[in-house]
């Protein structure tokens, strides 16, 4: 951790360097993050329910999914950006350090101007969580807890998996932005409203639904099981396939002699 501290204050601090840059990067993430609450907003001016889910209830999960989504590309940006690394020959130089691949990736890059995205996601929290009608406890605390701990994990694995393709098309695949962009994207409705077949693939092949939308109906009450408190502990068993791919993609890689 105090070496990961050290590579957190010198991409700050490089960040920094130019702040006006940093905080309209900043601004412009939050800008494009609003036009989706503006979405949702119109949306309700025109339906008082979303397949019974209220307003209030929409915003809380879409701002678990911003939030979420705004941790893991923060500081998983070194996955996002890792095709660049094997291609420039940066990957060949981690290879041979004494440190962990996974970890010489993972500080290799810190996106901090995602604090815009970040901001509007704290902003949603603070205006759902006591207006969503939901009686808070301390079941209902460890939940959302839950929700979002877990949801930034799913995520890294997420970009997990795109780096580790990378292993065998040197460049990315844009079809992954499916699953992470197009996963904030629509996560910010709770994913019944796509149907039954797009809610079974986001529970049981992207577990996207783990820890967004079944931990949300016992949070507003539509279930009262306490297992939905723990989806989002079983969504962390995704990491198992996605580290799997990656050492099979570590152990199939070639130098590209960069």
């Amino acid at each position: 951790m105090k070496l990961y501290g050290k590579f957190f204050s010198i991409h700050l601090r490089c960040q920094m360097q130019y702040k006006a840059s940093f905080f309209m990067t900043s601004l412009g993430q939050f800008l494009v993050s609003f036009s989706l609450l503006l979405g949702i907003f119109f949306m309700f001016l025109r339906f008082n329910t979303v397949e019974g889910f209220t307003f209030e209830q929409v915003l809380l999960c879409s701002a678990v999914i911003l939030f979420t989504y705004s941790i893991a590309e923060c500081f998983g940006r070194g996955f996002d950006a890792f095709p660049m690394m094997i291609g420039n020959g940066e990957f060949d130089r981690a290879l041979v350090r004494p440190r962990s691949e996974v970890f010489l990736v993972l500080a290799s890059k810190m996106e901090f101007s995602r604090i815009g995205r970040l901001l509007q996601a704290i902003a949603l929290f603070c205006y759902a969580i006591p207006t969503s009608g939901i009686d808070w406890s301390a079941d209902k605390v460890l939940t959302l807890f839950l929700m979002i701990s877990c949801g930034v994990v799913i995520f890294f694995g997420l970009f997990v998996i795109y780096a580790a393709i990378s292993f065998f098309t040197i460049e990315g695949i844009e079809v992954m932005n499916i699953v992470t962009d197009g996963g904030r994207e629509f996560g910010a409705y709770p994913f019944s409203i796509y149907g039954n077949e797009v809610l079974k693939i986001l529970t049981y092949v992207i577990p996207l639904a783990l820890f967004q939308y079944y931990p949300l109906l016992y949070l507003i009450g539509v279930r009262d099981n306490p297992l939905y408190i723990f989806t989002p502990l079983i969504g962390l068993l995704f990491l198992i396939p996605c580290y799997g791919l990656w050492r099979f993609g570590l152990r199939k890689y070639k130098s590209t002699g960069s």
